[in-house]
């Protein structure tokens, strides 16, 4: 999955970012205080210290979270993350901005997200399940299919699903595969996930390149952050696209060839060695060094906080495409967007990922599955249709496209607000 990264000295408090982005959004479509208060907290969160039993027979307490940020489209959806550096305003975070998301593409879902302070490249396959289904029963009073449904995230995967999935149904006494997203095919997975994010991300740098007039065939591109997202986008621009591939990293190093990386040999070799570092015919560069090569199309896969004021005028990219969650702070927007850069905001970029988990969600209530032509082609319209829509509302409002994306995600939560009513 999506490492961590070094060489970023200023970390801005992910929580307080999203609220800046939010509050952008507001005042431009003029929000009354009231609902603007509504939507820039979270409704619920949910923090739990829990014991796990190691391999050793040594007891570790562990602490972990669920944040729900807003339910008035629909069940609140989001992934849970397993890293040593989750904090519950990283959680609330990346729950807005699930919020935003699925607002921007329709699906009828809410934002939440969930997460666990561990190290689990440090845990046994044992281990991790023991955490997983012990987190799973403290969420019991949360999740289900249709109040909140998990999903894989940084570290967690389709088997940390399966785990949930059956932990949660030992506790109701039937099988529910709707109670997550992203698990495995054969136990109500969907054809097409494992690759949806990425694919997502391509969907829309393919519309981007097509604004900017710039040829993908001959396009150069930078992966910041070679975990699923991350080495999944690069394998399609290269196979369906012809882009050169000639940087790519992870959390121990980045490698650089302007002549060009084959992208799954380096997946392979990753797989083999932990990191992509020393793989042949590449040339060892900082994290740094590769957010400011002179790309085309630079693809930050990693964690928050990635490009900043401090490192946004080195940004030389003409496409930004955000496969991870928050890499860009709002002044860096600013400086991207007054450069004539463009951003493919996150909340637009990586939402292939949650719009497959929609159609898996879908697929296991009614328990009618649908063939990965079918997955990938509704991806496709779904994800076209929404980058013309932030497309055509930037060039109205003369924004950049993350605040248009922000401007129609804002405003139809805010409608589904306004509609619903305050209760009681």
């Amino acid at each position: 999955m999506i490492d961590s990264f070094a060489g970023n000295t200023t970390k801005p408090n992910p929580f307080e970012v999203a609220q800046r982005q939010f509050d952008i959004a507001a005042d431009r479509l003029g929000l009354d205080n009231g609902l603007r208060q509504v939507l820039r907290t979270t409704k619920r969160e949910l923090t739990v210290h829990f014991p796990v039993t190691m391999d050793d027979g040594s007891i570790q307490v562990f602490t972990g979270y669920r944040v729900q940020h807003d339910v008035g489209r629909g069940p609140a959806k989001g992934g849970i993350r397993y890293h040593p550096d989750v904090t519950l305003d990283e959680v609330r975070a990346l729950a807005m901005w699930m919020t935003w998301k699925c607002a921007v593409v329709r699906l009828p879902y809410g934002g939440a997200k969930g997460g666990v302070v561990c190290d689990p490249k440090r845990m046994s396959l044992s281990e991790q399940e023991t955490l997983t289904r012990r987190f799973a029963t403290e969420l019991t009073p949360l999740i289900g299919p249709d109040s909140d449904i998990p999903a894989p995230d940084v570290n967690t995967n389709p088997q940390t699903m399966a785990w949930i999935m059956d932990t949660y149904s030992m506790h109701q006494g039937y099988s529910v595969p709707s109670v997550v997203t992203g698990k495995p095919i054969d136990v109500g997975g969907s054809e097409g996930r494992a690759e949806a994010t990425g694919r997502g991300v391509v969907f829309t740098i393919e519309q981007a390149a097509r604004e900017l007039g710039l040829d993908l065939a001959n396009a150069t591109v930078a992966v910041q952050g070679y975990g699923n997202a991350g080495s999944t986008t690069a394998k399609l621009l290269h196979r369906d696209y012809g882009c050169h591939i000639v940087a790519v990293s992870d959390s121990r190093g980045a490698i650089h060839n302007p002549e060009g990386i084959d992208p799954d040999a380096a997946v392979l070799y990753k797989g083999q060695n932990g990191s992509v570092s020393g793989f042949p015919s590449s040339e060892p560069i900082s994290n740094e060094d590769l957010l400011a090569l002179p790309v085309d199309i630079l693809v930050p896969a990693a964690l928050e906080n990635q490009i900043t004021e401090e490192n946004a005028g080195s940004v030389r990219a003409r496409i930004i495409a955000e496969a991870a969650n928050g890499p860009t702070t709002p002044e860096a927007d600013q400086m991207l967007y007054g450069n004539g850069q463009m951003v493919i905001p996150d909340i637009l970029a990586n939402a292939g990922g949650v719009t497959v988990s929609y159609f898996e969600w879908v697929q296991d209530k009614q328990a009618f599955f649908w063939t990965e032509t079918e997955i990938n082609e509704k991806l496709r319209r779904i994800m076209l249709s929404s980058f013309d829509e932030v497309l055509q509302t930037a060039k109205r409002e003369k924004v950049d496209m993350r605040t248009a994306a922000y401007l129609l995600a804002v405003d139809r939560v805010a409608a589904a607000t306004r509609l619903r009513g305050i209760y009681p």
